[in-house]
């Protein structure tokens, strides 16, 4: 043993002797264990081992002595990025964490700060000045299970703690005569895990979770904002229990493999209600799960708020309140069409008219206003509801979709004989839609004399007002702009900040092209035009394009220049 490993240890001994930590006994005890049975272990393993202090204590006393901060490190504040900085092995044999970086300055949790010579290896390994805190052992090799991707320990206790999640409720009644697999699945980690997944999804916003196994790999995703991010990589082998676990909670059949299964789960989270809407598809290395979270909080039922610009939202709200005829809103999946739509009829009800919506499913539970889900199990279906809702004398009617012919003619059909019909279809742009009710069958006099609006709109992610910044785009946005004939002075982007993780984007705001067929159009639809016929005419009539709406706020600093370039493509 060297001079220098023994006069550490004594000083060791010495500072905790100091600090009233353990006694000159305790010490002596420790040396005389370590020298009988010839340990390898330091001083202040055997001190924890035989009870005498805890690693807390050693560490705060180290970090003391030695003029460096003390730390209690855990994954809440270490960023995941910068733990991948170093390698691996590196990081595991020496017992060494990297919390964060700012600039080029590296700040690492160590649990021996006298060792100098680890210090100058992480400096020439990383390339960054290193700034050292002093954590215990247990706390850094907990934190490194917990985000290195190949771990083989997934700490599920540590991220669980986080502050609000006994607030997370299941409503559903789980049954109790279950099978192994149903025992292994209702095991507390992996029931930890799961609210885990469920209660941060709802935290952050995010529409939908993804449980994806690879090829001895499992990978959770979220989606925010319309995009995916990696949340986490739990062990492949808790990939079936997972899975068993939500077929539980969603009341599916557990033994089912090789079919897709849909479900439903009621949970609290905060004592506020969320539905939680699960497809089960099976793969080629085992069951993918995803989970829509509805939350009916977040669907925002006022028209103001959904991105219109004044012009188009006062013309609209003049439509709307027509006495017949069919409204569509029209858009790609995830465009928000439902959200417009269930604002417009936050907007219409009231005691003097009876509104009626069919839906797949219902997503958000109106007060004062019928809703009635489909179940084409049963052979309840669009086409089928709408025929029974319309002898439920509705005066305003909500179809959910229009997805085949029959439904498209019923609809029209009401709003011929004095119904006002909301609806959405897919379609790239508003005109588009009279092509696409064409080539359901519906006759071209019909959709001229039934069609008051076409409302076409995209989600583009707002610039996040944290990182918020002045940039000067590439010229041949620049000239990009000018040709449409849009005049921006200042543009905006976010660089990205943890609030917003780095994306530079928070929330999503609404483009719409709002298209209103007069006389000439309605005539254009009786001769069966091409739609961009239709649109050149609409244009001259004061219709703005989504990309021209797009630019209105870029103007107004609300959203990038890219984001609107990028919708424009689609």
């Amino acid at each position: 043993m060297s001079q220098l490993a023994i006069k550490n240890r004594l000083q060791l001994g010495q500072l905790l002797l100091s600090h009233g930590i353990v006694t000159a006994e305790q010490i002596e005890n420790a040396l005389a264990e370590q020298k009988n049975k010839g340990h390898n272990k330091l001083l202040g393993e055997l001190l924890v081992e035989m009870g005498y202090c805890s690693e807390n204590q050693i560490a705060s006393a180290l970090a003391e002595a030695y003029g460096v901060p003390y730390a209690q490190v855990s994954p809440k504040i270490c960023d995941p990025k910068i733990v991948e900085l170093l390698d691996r092995n590196f990081l595991e044999e020496h017992i060494i964490l990297p919390l964060f970086k700012v600039y080029d300055v590296l700040t690492v949790a160590v649990y021996e700060p006298t060792n100098v010579f680890i210090i100058d290896e992480i400096e020439r390994l990383s390339g960054c000045k290193v700034q050292i805190v002093c954590a215990t052992p247990k706390d850094i090799k907990s934190t490194l299970q917990s985000y290195l991707p190949d771990a083989n320990v997934f700490v599920i206790d540590d991220i669980i703690d986080d502050e609000g999640l006994d607030d997370f409720t299941l409503i559903d009644n789980i049954p109790q005569d279950i099978t192994n697999l149903e025992e292994i699945a209702g095991q507390s980690p992996v029931v930890k895990l799961v609210n885990y997944l469920l209660f941060n999804a709802v935290r952050e916003n995010a529409s939908d979770i993804h449980i994806e196994p690879g090829d001895k790999r499992l990978r959770v995703r979220y989606r925010v904002d319309g995009r995916m991010y990696e949340k986490t990589r739990p062990p492949f082998q808790m990939h079936s229990a997972i899975v068993s676990r939500i077929k539980i909670m969603a009341d599916l059949d557990i033994a089912q493999r090789r079919l897709p299964q849909d479900g439903s789960i009621h949970v609290l989270v905060g004592g506020k209600p969320i539905d939680l809407r699960v497809s089960i598809m099976p793969g080629s290395f085992g069951e993918k799960v995803v989970i829509r979270v509805i939350n009916p909080q977040k669907i925002v039922l006022n028209l103001e708020s959904l991105g219109f610009t004044y012009k188009n939202l006062q013309l609209y709200r003049e439509i709307m309140k027509s006495p017949n005829g069919m409204i569509l809103v029209t858009g790609p999946t995830g465009s928000g069409k439902n959200t417009t739509l269930y604002a417009t009829l936050a907007e219409l009800n009231s005691d003097e008219v009876n509104i009626c919506t069919v839906e797949d499913p219902v997503e958000c539970s109106m007060t004062n206003i019928n809703q009635f889900q489909v179940n084409t199990t049963v052979g309840f279906g669009f086409s089928n509801a709408l025929r029974g809702m319309l002898r439920q004398d509705p005066d305003i009617i909500m179809v959910g979709e229009i997805r085949d012919a029959e439904t498209a003619t019923i609809s029209i059909q009401a709003a011929l004989t004095g119904h006002l019909v909301f609806s959405t279809l897919h379609t790239n742009d508003a005109p588009a839609a009279v092509t696409r009710m064409l080539d359901l069958g519906v006759a071209t006099y019909l959709t001229s004399a039934s069609l008051i609006a076409v409302l076409a709109q995209r989600l583009v992610r707002k610039i996040c007002p944290n990182c918020k910044t002045e940039y000067d785009p590439p010229k041949n946005i620049r000239k990009s702009v000018e040709t449409i004939g849009g005049e921006i002075e200042t543009y905006y982007r976010g660089i990205g900040c943890k609030k917003c993780r780095n994306t530079g984007y928070a929330g999503r705001i609404a483009v719409h092209e709002l298209f209103v067929p007069g006389d000439d159009i309605a005539t254009m639809i009786n001769e069966n035009v091409n739609p961009k016929e239709m649109r050149v005419e609409a244009e001259k009539k004061g219709m703005k394009s989504l990309l021209e709406d797009g630019l209105e706020k870029v103007k107004a600093g609300i959203v990038s220049i890219g984001e609107v370039m990028r919708i424009a493509n689609s």
